[in-house]
């Protein structure tokens, strides 16, 4: 049975996300996802104006005026969240841990889903896929996605994004639009190298990139990049459980930390800018509504 003060946190985050997604999001969401085509819809008298390469001259000839074809684009869509359920998720250090982090915005973005009519799913992975809920319209069915996203238990610590995305390419027939919410953290990974230096990494993206409109959301913590002057410190690996005690008042070693971490950002980045993937980074230490705002902005510029 689910606790009660997870009902109560759903509730919360439904009314947060709600007036964010009707004052901002959902109508920025309609304006940068296309729909998969363009259907018939009616055929009307010429105005001043048509295009008129738009003409159905058989109802022309057939009236003796001049009639044009209208089109509307295909509007419905399906809309995949992928959410790293992984350990190294559950850690924060400002205000949410990046799970919580992960929840509220899968609900934005599951409610502009469904406030433009469009289909949400539902995969939640780790080293492999956890959780899967298919495709489905509707406020309870979206509510049911966020209760998911908060209260899922995890059976495996580790991460393996790859695995997530050929579970995608074999529950879905249709292109979507998917958007991986994840801390982009392997750690059998990054003990052999840089996740994002990796070929296989790269190849499962653009795969999955070319076949979908892709999205990453990278959640991220000011410690992450950033080592404090606070003395001895034992590091624990959320994913290996491997611990490491580390004299973070060593100045060297501060600036080794931040360095290594700015490559793997760097790296990530050129990653996903090689295979045309669009990212959003949030940080539990500011508010996500900007990036996603950035986000909406940018890709409806490209639209225009």
């Amino acid at each position: 049975m689910i606790p009660k003060e997870i009902f109560q946190k759903v509730h919360r985050i439904q009314i947060t996300t709600s007036r964010l997604v009707t004052d901002v999001f959902a109508g920025e969401y309609h304006s940068v996802f296309k729909g998969l085509g363009i259907e018939f819809d009616e055929v009307r008298e010429y105005q001043i104006g048509d295009d008129i390469r738009t003409i159905d001259w058989n109802v022309t000839a057939r009236t003796g005026h001049p009639h044009v074809k209208k089109f509307v684009e295909e509007r419905e869509l399906t809309v995949m969240l992928l959410v790293d359920a992984s350990m190294s998720c559950r850690f924060g250090t400002v205000r949410d841990l990046k799970s919580k982090l992960a929840a509220e915005i899968a609900a934005v973005l599951a409610f502009s889903a469904i406030k433009n009519n469009d289909k949400v799913g539902l995969i939640i992975f780790t080293n492999g896929v956890e959780k899967f809920i298919p495709p489905r319209k509707g406020t309870q069915h979206v509510l049911r996605v966020i209760r998911e996203v908060l209260y899922f238990a995890p059976q495996n610590p580790l991460t393996d994004i790859s695995n997530a995305l050929e579970f995608l390419s074999k529950v879905t027939t249709r292109k979507t639009v998917t958007f991986i919410i994840s801390d982009f953290l392997e750690t059998n990974a990054l003990s052999k190298n840089d996740l994002f230096a990796q070929a296989s990494f790269r190849k499962s993206m653009a795969i999955a990139n070319k076949r979908h409109d892709l999205i990453a959301i990278t959640l991220n913590d000011p410690r992450e990049t950033q080592l404090p002057n606070c003395g001895l410190i034992a590091f624990e690996d959320a994913e290996s459980g491997e611990v490491l005690m580390m004299d973070s008042s060593n100045s060297r070693l501060r600036e080794n930390y931040q360095k290594k971490a700015m490559t793997r950002l760097k790296n990530r980045d050129l990653l996903f800018s090689s295979i045309g993937m669009d990212h959003i980074d949030v940080s539990t230490g500011s508010p996500y509504t900007d990036e996603l705002v950035k986000f909406f902005l940018k890709r409806r510029k490209r639209r225009i």
